[in-house]
């Protein structure tokens, strides 16, 4: 039998260019409405996902598989002025294409894009804490979790849980 590595398709991550859009239009609209891990409007618009997704970050990623889009991250900075030095990343996969690798190998290499973009360090603001496949990856991948926000999620099926904050420092230093 073959490694599992010569089994897996590879993924490959590139920068966003806008022929992706309608792609990743169902890929976002899908998780969102879905409110189970993402602290966004459920009825958000098209034109409202595109600004928070694509327009407004410092930069836009996409992962294929097979020349299919089935994944996407933004980096964008997590506040402004003395905190300029610490960006938020966001990541979804498509629903169908989940436990097949594409997650995590974002999420490492969002970590080497904040790298080359200058930030310091990252952080997730809100890890809705039922949410622990994506605990566990960014975890593995070197985030600590610096903090627990009692009941801060209302999930659509679960009530109110609690959402974590997780941290990774990048710099050298």
């Amino acid at each position: 039998m073959a490694p599992a590595s010569e089994t897996q398709p590879e993924i490959t991550i590139r920068p966003f260019r806008e022929d992706d859009w309608p792609y990743l239009w169902p890929i976002l609209r899908d998780t969102i409405r879905a409110g189970e891990t993402y602290a966004i409007e459920r009825q958000t618009t098209e034109a409202g996902a595109r600004d928070l997704w694509v327009d407004t970050p410092r930069g836009t990623y996409v992962a294929e598989i097979d020349g299919r889009v089935l994944g996407t991250y933004y980096i964008r900075v997590n506040k402004k002025g003395g905190g300029a030095h610490v960006c938020n990343a966001g990541y979804i996969v498509s629903p169908k294409a989940q436990g097949r690798g594409i997650a995590r190998a974002m999420c490492a290499h969002s970590l080497g894009e904040a790298r080359s973009m200058g930030y310091k360090a990252m952080q997730f603001n809100l890890v809705v804490s039922t949410n622990t496949r994506a605990i566990a990856i960014w975890e593995d991948l070197g985030f600590d979790v610096v903090g627990r926000l009692p009941r801060a999620f209302e999930h659509p099926t679960l009530g109110l849980v609690d959402a974590l904050v997780m941290y990774q420092w990048l710099a050298d230093d």
